[in-house]
């Protein structure tokens, strides 16, 4: 039995990379009805993409994803992996919009959804300096891959290389704070009441309070270290965590209640 929820929330699949967990994700999207699905940014790895490398795993989630737009709403929002496709942006195909921001009211409340990437300074001044942080990510990721085939036929858990440097390293851990902050900032400034990012592979649902305001902050994480995604159903917001999902860990939920809603693009 499906699950059935009013909005899906993904980031950073970066389909075409080593690093990508498309069959998990194939059968997390087996598993849910989604009412709406918002793609936000990183989707296919446009920057790492390689003909000889796009296995059928990847191409499934491609077409999990097309089906679903073929029945409910689908925003793919534009990422900095992605950010070829922006010049063809905004566009619509039937239910399948590609935006590079978007903004829902929701029982009066707003919620401001976007990548992310803006913040990001390499982004902004040395995109060369970013595209080569990108390729040594990918680099360790395949190192990773390849550790824990090898852990997993030993009978021990897997671990994640980036994940440890990120939370061992202050600059990391400095860096998604300030990231945070900033997104939170600039969502209050505008009058959102919900921000909801993607870009730095960290899932997260907290509320932020700044000197001019406070807002609800929330990323859906990844699909290649946590395996995570935000669903909003019956009320209320949760954080997916694909490998805790037997375990049916539940998230802190924020205010809002969902109802049939046409968004408007920001």
């Amino acid at each position: 039995m499906k699950r059935a929820l009013d909005i899906l929330v993904l980031s950073d699949l970066h389909l075409g990379t080593y690093g990508c967990r498309a069959r998990e994700l194939s059968r997390y999207l087996r598993s849910v009805k989604p009412a709406m699905v918002i793609l936000n940014g990183d989707i296919i790895d446009i920057w790492q993409f390689k003909k000889s490398y796009f296995p059928k795993s990847h191409m499934q989630v491609l077409k999990r994803l097309l089906k679903l737009a073929s029945k409910v709403p689908v925003y793919y929002i534009t990422g900095n992996h992605d950010e070829a496709l922006r010049r063809y942006s905004p566009t619509t195909l039937g239910n399948l919009r590609l935006v590079d921001r978007l903004a829902l009211t929701i029982e009066g409340e707003r919620y401001w959804f976007f990548h992310g990437d803006i913040f990001d300074a390499s982004m902004k001044h040395a995109k060369w300096l970013a595209k080569l942080g990108g390729t040594g990510y990918d680099l360790l990721i395949r190192i990773n891959t390849l550790v824990n085939w090898a852990l997993e036929r030993m009978g021990r858990p897997r671990m994640s290389f980036s994940r440890k440097i990120k939370q061992s390293v202050k600059r990391a851990v400095a860096y998604i704070g300030d990231f945070e902050e900033a997104a939170a900032t600039i969502a209050v400034h505008e009058g959102f009441d919900h921000v909801v990012c993607g870009h730095i592979h960290q899932p997260q649902m907290r509320r932020v309070e700044l000197p001019k305001g406070s807002v609800n902050y929330m990323n859906s994480g990844d699909w290649i270290e946590h395996l995570s995604a935000l669903e909003y159903a019956n009320g209320r917001w949760s954080i997916y965590m694909h490998e805790e999902a037997l375990k049916e860990a539940a998230a802190r939920p924020v205010r809002s209640t969902y109802r049939s809603a046409e968004p408007a693009l920001a």
